[in-house]
């Protein structure tokens, strides 16, 4: 098994806008890329669960040819809103940094 944050060249969140977020998982090469898609550890509803966001309101795209993966949700409160501790958007990314991916 190893951490996805090990796996990847980049993982990171920012602002898709004040409100939306979104999520890149980007990969050196495509034999790394290709055992994370197929291993199902990061999917649409995996995702869902772990940011406790509808399945519905997930946008979620594997990229082939970037080796890349990228997903957008709405942001839990409109940037720079009064509850919002991330304006930037780009702390939201560490919770998958740590999922594991089979060998």
């Amino acid at each position: 098994m190893a951490q996805l944050g090990v796996l990847a060249r980049l993982i990171r969140s920012k602002n898709a806008g004040p409100f939306m977020l979104t999520f890149d998982v980007m990969f050196e090469d495509e034999q790394t890329y290709r055992r994370v898609v197929e291993a199902k550890v990061l999917t649409k509803s995996s995702f869902a669960a772990v940011y406790k966001v509808p399945e519905e309101d997930i946008l979620f795209f594997e990229h082939d040819i970037a080796n890349a993966i990228k997903i957008s949700i709405p942001r839990p409160y409109t940037q720079c809103d009064l509850d919002d501790g991330d304006a930037y958007g780009g702390q939201q990314h560490a919770p998958l940094v740590e999922l594991k991916i089979p060998d």
